[in-house]
């Protein structure tokens, strides 16, 4: 026999989100994700480089290419913009 509150049970977790959003804490929004995916490929790339002398970006798309530059240019822009996206969660809030 089905429960009168099990739709309920199944959304339990949308009155959290709301309080949160007027707290002011949102969830992560799509420049937020592809910052985090390029932060990582590159963290992996450096480990790859430290490790084993292999630079994985520069092998899939040639050294010195224009495209492996632009993967470098974009990992570096994601990590200014977790620089400012750290900054802005560590302001007190009021």
């Amino acid at each position: 026999m089905a429960s009168v509150n099990s739709p309920t049970m199944e959304r339990r977790h949308l009155p959290e989100r709301r309080a949160a959003a007027r707290e002011g804490h949102s969830a992560m929004s799509a420049v937020d994700y592809i910052a985090m995916a390029l932060l990582i490929v590159g963290g992996l790339n450096w480990a790859m480089v430290g490790l084993f002398d292999v630079d994985v970006v520069a092998t899939l798309f040639g050294p010195g290419s224009p495209a492996t530059r632009l993967v470098y240019v974009l990992v570096g822009i994601a990590a200014l913009y977790s620089i400012y996206t750290a900054a802005k969660m560590s302001r007190p809030r009021h």
